[in-house]
């Protein structure tokens, strides 16, 4: 079981510093460099489900249940280095959440700003320009200087 907590703590470890790596892509503005963190993160997600599965697997084989509450109780029975590693996986695994969500909320707030820029912007040039490029003018506005 061990093993198998030592192996989770490192993927997540990895994990957390790809989005800490995602952030500062972020913060600095440098969009264009999320996709190959966002490919990275797919292949750790992944990577950390067989890991779960495997623990899962070996606690089930050490005749423990399946679930959360049979790995608190494999780890219990493993000694003080498995408590510790369970512990420190769990504390990992609530930071990777909560770090992940921060991150989510970046892009959305991101993608949130773009939206309404461009619906300024489109409004905004639907208002004072025509096909043609010339400044359009609402009907009755303004004063016409020249008439022909």
């Amino acid at each position: 079981m061990l093993v198998c907590l030592h192996a989770e703590i490192s993927c997540v470890e990895e994990f957390l510093s790809t989005l800490d790596r995602e952030e500062q892509v972020m913060t600095n503005g440098f969009f264009a460099d999320l996709p190959p963190i966002t490919e990275q993160k797919t292949r750790l997600l992944d990577r950390m489900a067989e890991l779960d599965q495997q623990r899962g697997a070996t606690q089930v084989a050490l005749g423990f249940e399946p679930g959360r509450a049979g790995a608190d109780a494999a780890a219990a029975a493993g000694g003080a280095s498995t408590r510790q590693a369970w512990a420190n996986l769990l504390l990992l695994a609530r930071n990777a959440r909560t770090n992940n969500l921060r991150n989510g909320s970046m892009v959305y707030t991101h993608l949130d700003f773009t939206q309404r820029t461009l619906h300024v912007l489109q409004a905004g040039t639907q208002l004072f320009y025509g096909p043609d490029g010339a400044r359009k003018t609402a009907a009755g506005a303004g004063t016409r200087l020249a008439l022909g």
